[in-house]
């Protein structure tokens, strides 16, 4: 399960730092979600901060069951 949850919160993030990257140095928001929903910058932020909690959440779930 901690790994499906680190593979959505690397997804979410990457899709988050696209969106504040993309409408910081270019046009506008780089990524997929921009072509679904209009989000602002300040939720692509959120976005990104919320999926490296839940990357670095699962990635630590994975590391303890192997050590």
């Amino acid at each position: 399960m901690k790994e499906t949850v680190a593979i959505i919160g690397w997804v979410v993030g990457i899709q988050g730092a696209l969106g504040v990257l993309g409408r910081t140095f270019g046009d506008g928001p780089w990524g997929l979600l921009h072509r679904w929903w209009e989000i602002p910058t300040a939720g692509y932020a959120a976005l990104a901060v919320v999926g490296a909690v839940l990357a670095v959440w699962g990635e630590a779930g994975r590391r303890k069951r192997v050590a």
